[in-house]
């Protein structure tokens, strides 16, 4: 039975059931089963995240998801869902015959990951494209650029 553990990764039995070893090996497990990973792009893995111990398959940090393709910002709108919010992207656009701009949205779904514990209406956060995560969720949030409190002593685009 020693042959299976071989090709599994995992070390033999007999390794893990003694003293100093067992040890390693429940340490080794826990590591294999609930790592945090550096997402690339610059932004820091949260504190939450490495130090929390939370189980989520869909965060960026823990779990199976590579964030690649696009990174947007955006306002968060809606926060009803579990894991899922839906951030509000304002934009201009130009109609040429009035040489005008009008205003337009559009509202993206994103997973947001237990690792933003403090997320709430109205923050500005940073997502980022990743592989489709449910039938409407293609975004993952990645960073907290601005709160709420903050933001409204700012000037606004609108």
């Amino acid at each position: 039975h020693h042959r299976f553990f071989l090709f599994s990764g995992l070390p033999p039995p007999s390794t893990l059931s003694s003293g100093m070893n067992a040890e390693f090996g429940k340490q080794w497990y826990q590591r294999r089963v609930r790592g945090t990973k550096n997402v690339g792009l610059g932004i820091k893995t949260p504190r939450e995240a490495i130090e929390g111990t939370y189980i989520d398959k869909k965060c960026p940090f823990t779990g199976n998801v590579a964030i690649r393709g696009r990174l947007l910002t955006g306002t968060v709108y809606n926060m009803k869902m579990k894991r899922t919010l839906t951030i509000r992207r304002d934009y201009l656009h130009y109609i040429k015959k009035y040489n005008r701009f009008e205003k337009r949205h559009k509202n993206i779904s994103a997973h947001v990951s237990p690792a933003f514990i403090d997320l709430n209406k109205g923050d500005t956060v940073l997502v980022g494209q990743c592989r489709p995560l449910s039938k409407t969720v293609r975004f993952n949030v990645l960073k907290v650029i601005a709160t709420a409190a903050a933001d409204k002593k700012k000037f606004s685009k609108f």
